[in-house]
């Protein structure tokens, strides 16, 4: 994919990374924050920041066990750093997923070829669901990061990779705990079956194990002795395994809802899974094909889902994908149809306002417009793969990219409007909340830098306890 002359070379890798900067640096602060979930984040980042405390977790000053504290501390150095109150909580996320982007390519050209690893690395990048979680302050861009450093160490044999795998993992179990354990479980079990002696001694040897317990244990340990039984019951007991059994939580979904939302985090490359193709003679293609179908199904099974929980999966099918571009005779047609999607981008211009707000349930999507977007854009690409023949695949992240950095422009204002608290907090600054939504008193609470109480009793207190409900 990359061109072969080492002037064009270093052109082509110049203009990329001002593509990837301009995708996942900018803008970052257009947007007030968003969701039940990143302002309350962003606060603990900030009371860790201004305390000091930076081992339990405070929420507008109450206990807040829910989950681990990898992101509070990314969000603290943030505020350290003295960035915005949007730009705190969502830079290191941010530099988080695009740093990723360069361990992916170099991991995946030393497995594979510079082609694959190319074609990998620029789907990811340009992945609806990669980019869009990049920029918002949750855990999970901290726990794919992890565990995809974790997945792509251990497709290498050797000591060092094993040591940073144990790493990594003890890492991402401070982003997300018990979860990138048992996603990592199928890695073992090959690995296992695969080379036995050898790898079992690699992998129980004293070396990684302490390496692991070194990075996951010791805040388990100290957010413990502070805090007694409340942080075991809320972390482990109701977060972890009270989220896969119990039927009473929030977020109950059928088992085939991740269908269509892997679809929406691959957008617009998900037409590429049609080109995976099991090999047995490589073993990382095996390795890589087992976790995502065990997360998949395992996450399926979990009663309470949410679109962000198979993040983790997105880089495994991406690399599964590049690879089967990079093998493909003919690029510019399986191309195609990822291109002609670029289409649904001006109603999504339109749809992801009120999608965020109130859910995609309740947002009316029109698409008879988009079609003669998609017929122009499959039209003018047929015309480029008649004419440039495979050359012209190239122009297909590209053309992602720069219909992403559009996207943006086009939409972030009318985000910030629709499903941020911050323009109510800068045009009112109420003293009160008045609507029942979570989101909007999680938010006008960041910004008042204090919990807001209910202005009637109509209106639902924030919830603060040690017990909250899951997310």
């Amino acid at each position: 994919m990359p061109p072969k002359n080492p002037w064009w070379t270093w052109l082509a890798v110049v203009g990329a990374v001002a593509i990837l900067a301009a995708l996942y640096l900018s803008n970052l602060s257009t947007m007030g924050l968003v969701s039940v979930d990143e302002p309350r984040y962003a606060d603990i980042g900030r009371a860790m920041a201004t305390s000091g405390d930076w081992i339990t977790p405070r929420l507008f000053g109450s206990p807040w066990f829910e989950k681990p504290p990898l992101l509070y501390w990314m969000v603290a150095i943030g505020f350290k750093l003295g960035l915005g109150p949007e730009t705190a909580p969502r830079l290191p996320v941010a530099l988080a997923g695009l740093g990723f982007l360069a361990f992916y390519w170099l991991r995946l050209r030393r497995l594979w070829d510079t082609r694959a690893a190319t074609w990998a690395t620029a789907m990811l990048a340009t992945s609806a669901g990669w980019m869009a979680y990049s920029r918002i302050a949750i855990t999970d861009i901290p726990l794919a990061v992890l565990f995809n450093v974790a997945l792509l160490a251990s497709l290498t044999p050797g000591r060092r990779n094993t040591l940073l795998a144990a790493m990594a993992l003890g890492m991402a179990m401070l982003a997300k705990s018990l979860l990138p354990l048992v996603l990592f479980f199928p890695v073992l079990v090959l690995a296992l079956r695969s080379d036995a002696p050898r790898r079992l001694r690699e992998w129980l040897s004293p070396a990684p194990l302490l390496l692991f317990v070194a990075c996951a244990l010791p805040w388990h340990v100290l957010c413990y002795s502070r805090n007694g039984w409340a942080f075991i019951q809320v972390l482990f007991v109701d977060h972890q395994f009270g989220r896969a059994v119990s039927t009473a939580l929030q977020h109950a979904q059928k088992p085939w809802f991740y269908l269509p939302v892997l679809a929406m985090l691959l957008f617009p490359w998900f037409p590429l899974v049609a080109l995976i193709r099991p090999d047995r003679k490589d073993p990382s293609v095996r390795t890589l094909l087992s976790v995502t179908l065990f997360g998949f199904v395992f996450l399926s099974a979990v009663i309470n889902k949410l679109p962000h929980y198979v993040l983790p999966l997105v880089p495994p099918l991406c690399a599964l994908m590049g690879r089967g571009v990079a093998r493909s005779q003919r690029p510019q047609w399986a191309l195609a149809i990822p291109v002609g999607l670029l289409g649904l981008l001006p109603v999504a211009a339109q749809v992801l306002p009120n999608a965020l707000a109130h859910g995609l349930r309740a947002t009316p999507v029109v698409l008879s417009g988009a079609a003669w977007w998609i017929f122009a854009a499959l039209g003018a690409w047929a015309a480029l793969a008649a004419w440039r023949g495979p050359k012209v695949a190239v122009i297909a992240p590209l053309s992602a990219a720069t219909a992403y950095l559009w996207l943006q422009s086009a939409a972030f204002p009318n985000l910030d409007l629709a499903a941020s608290a911050r323009p109510l907090w800068v045009r009112e600054h109420p003293a009160c909340l008045s609507s029942p939504s979570r989101a909007t008193g999680y938010g006008l609470s960041y910004y008042a830098h204090r919990l807001l109480p209910p202005c009637s009793p109509n209106v639902a207190p924030l919830d603060l306890g040690a017990r909250a409900v899951i997310r």
